[in-house]
């Protein structure tokens, strides 16, 4: 379903029980809320769960950029207001994951725990000199040529060699994002600045890595687990960036007791 969240046009899905706590998911950048395909059903056993489409991705509408991590944690905290949910657990993975942390600081009230899921919490100088490339690259001539160049960043050659249903659905799901969406998506990433607070979060949390994750690596986010008092840590053995996609298995291992599943 639609709703307007902020002066914009978002589309979100429910699925689960009405008599179950709620999950939120949060879904990466150049991805949609079928993200998480593989996860629903076993995640809608013990949750009710809500998924969106993040501005420019997707169903939902892209206004124009820059986007700041500010105006995606409203939108999210918009689509939860909409839905009636006050208090939730909440998931995301690389952008999710950081629009996640964004909300558990900005509304620790509404998260009762938190999934960070191959996520930075800061950009350094170098990325975003990265990011400044690539959005000039997307203003030239669109996301199309970006598919290829970035599943070769999250998944290891043996994976994108094999191909298959996994890697199409992603490409499927990639060819939805808008060059106003990445474009603005990417500004928001640039700016990332949540590491000095994250010893703010009071919330219990998990912090889970694919071991080849190249955009957040092992070594990133063991950090951010460091800097989060009574946080736990999770490597998601053979998985890149896009953990719950590369080893489904392996990342539900990580955070079944966490999340109870």
């Amino acid at each position: 379903m639609h709703t307007d969240v902020n002066g914009v046009r978002l589309f979100y899905r429910i699925d689960g029980s009405g008599d179950l706590p709620w999950l939120v998911l949060g879904n990466s950048l150049m991805t949609t809320h079928r993200l998480w395909d593989r996860q629903m059903a076993t995640l809608t056993r013990r949750y009710r769960v809500l998924r969106h489409d993040t501005r420019g991705h997707g169903d939902s509408a892209s206004p124009p950029p820059p986007y700041r991590m500010d105006d995606l944690v409203a939108d999210l905290a918009g689509i939860m207001d909409k839905a009636g949910i006050g208090r939730a657990t909440v998931m995301g993975l690389s952008l999710g994951g950081m629009t996640a942390m964004g909300m558990t600081l900005a509304h620790p009230e509404r998260v009762e725990r938190l999934v960070v899921c191959d996520a930075r919490a800061d950009t350094p100088p170098d990325g975003r000199a990265v990011w400044d490339e690539r959005i000039a690259a997307v203003r030239k001539n669109g996301t199309a040529p970006l598919i290829e160049p970035t599943l070769a960043r999250w998944f290891r050659p043996h994976v994108l060699a094999a191909g298959g249903e996994r890697l199409d659905t992603l490409r499927a799901l990639m060819a939805t994002t808008t060059a106003a969406g990445f474009e603005g998506c990417a500004e928001a990433i640039k700016f990332l600045d949540y590491l000095p607070r994250l010893g703010r979060i009071e919330a219990p949390t998990r912090f889970v890595v694919g071991e080849h994750d190249q955009g957040a690596p092992v070594a990133v986010m063991k950090t951010m687990h460091e800097a989060v008092p009574g946080s736990t840590f999770a490597i998601v053995p053979e998985a890149g960036h896009i953990a719950n996609v590369e080893n489904p298995d392996g990342f539900m291992a990580a955070i079944a007791a966490f999340l109870r599943v």
